[in-house]
């Protein structure tokens, strides 16, 4: 268990707030780089919060409750959402690997 970087983890400031105001509780990242362990802990704006589970899985794993963690509505809105946010062409595909950090405010 260590601290790390909130940048490591959270891509922008946008997200950051989001976990703050408690909008999102988890993140899921390409499988590719690991950007926490079960145990870490980061802060944002003297919040503290801890990694409580880091699952490898696919897309196709995804569900309404995940989406829901990750700040949209549903998994649609998710879907479209990582579209939107990815210029690069990102395609949801079921296959693809990834991992997801799951976190809690520490008290």
């Amino acid at each position: 268990m260590s601290e790390i970087d909130v940048d490591s983890l959270l891509p922008n400031e946008r997200v950051k707030q989001a976990v703050v105001s408690g909008d999102i509780t988890q993140l899921t990242r390409g499988a590719s780089n690991r950007y926490a362990e079960a145990g870490d802990t980061f802060d944002i704006d003297g919040e503290s919060f801890e990694v409580v589970s880091v699952d490898r899985r696919t897309l196709g794993d995804f569900t309404d409750e995940d989406a829901q963690r990750e700040g949209s509505e549903s998994l649609d809105a998710y879907k479209q959402r990582m579209e939107r946010v990815h210029p690069e062409g990102f395609e949801w595909d079921d296959s693809d690997e990834v991992v997801t950090y799951r976190f809690e405010r520490r008290d």
